[in-house]
């Protein structure tokens, strides 16, 4: 299940996705999340569903990457869908057994939510998968730069949301690395009581506490032999050009997100 989470990396192509301007990927991006959550009804949902099945295909990442990243919020969206089923009332009932009631729309509910939720992690995937870190920190700090006004260290903050980002990864691989060598050494993880586990764990986090404060420590000595002092007066070797093609992109999406309004307005709330 460790090796199945996927968040932070990028997969190398030349698709037209991967060529956009990271700035307008971010912007896409935030502005389809809430565009996920302005959905009321199944068309409005389905039109969203098309925009990310169109994107998925242009920017010609393999579908199981996608799959892959879905694999750790399973349970996530299984507990979701049970806690809609039971909990939401309305509509014709199904199934009553005792004190538990299950109706039309407590099921419409679930599968509506399980399917925004999908939605959502697909979404935020497409854009770690075609953006590399280096170029995600410089557009966060371009986005964010009107925050200098206020005396905000923008580039320190993209810096430090992006190296967040990166050692997802790593940090992943370093817990499967302590699991297995936990395991050799007669560890077990998966028998036993929830308390039982519990602290089976903690010969898993201490070292990896201790590994990531050692990875941090010589991240930052590297950063300081590099002469390193933030973002002030720094250049850049690839400048960021918006170029027409983002645009189109840009205005696409837009047209999309009226789509979405629209249907809202027609059809009206139906959850």
């Amino acid at each position: 299940m460790i090796s199945d989470i996927t968040i932070g990396q990028y997969y190398k192509g030349d698709s037209f996705v991967h060529k956009m301007d990271p700035r307008i990927k971010i912007l896409i991006t935030v502005l389809f999340l809430v565009m996920i959550f302005m959905c009321k009804n199944f068309l409005s949902l389905l039109l969203t569903g098309v925009i990310v099945a169109v994107s998925i295909l242009a920017s010609r990442v393999p579908f199981r990457m996608f799959l892959k990243s879905l694999k750790p919020i399973i349970p996530i969206v299984l507990f979701t869908a049970v806690i809609n089923i039971f909990y939401i009332g309305g509509g014709k009932e199904l199934l009553s057994l005792g004190f538990i009631t299950v109706t039309s729309k407590g099921i419409f509910t679930a599968v509506f939510m399980a399917v925004r939720i999908v939605l959502l992690i697909m979404s935020s995937s497409i854009l770690t998968y075609t953006t590399v870190p280096t170029m995600l920190t410089d557009a966060i700090e371009k986005l964010l730069s009107p925050l200098k006004i206020f005396h905000i260290q923008v580039h320190t903050l993209a810096m430090m949301m992006t190296l967040a980002l990166r050692f997802i990864p790593t940090l992943i691989e370093e817990i499967e690395r302590i699991m297995n060598a936990q395991k050799a050494r007669g560890a077990d993880f998966e028998n036993g009581s929830l308390t039982e586990r519990a602290k089976a764990l903690v010969p898993v986090l201490i070292p990896l506490f201790v590994s990531a404060f050692r990875r941090a420590y010589e991240l930052a000595f590297a950063m300081n032999c590099r002469c390193y002092t933030g973002g002030e007066g720094r250049t850049r070797m690839k400048q960021m050009k918006l170029k027409a093609s983002d645009f189109i992109a840009f205005a696409v999406f837009i047209a999309g997100f009226i789509g979405v309004i629209m249907i809202n307005k027609i059809f009206g709330v139906v959850i």
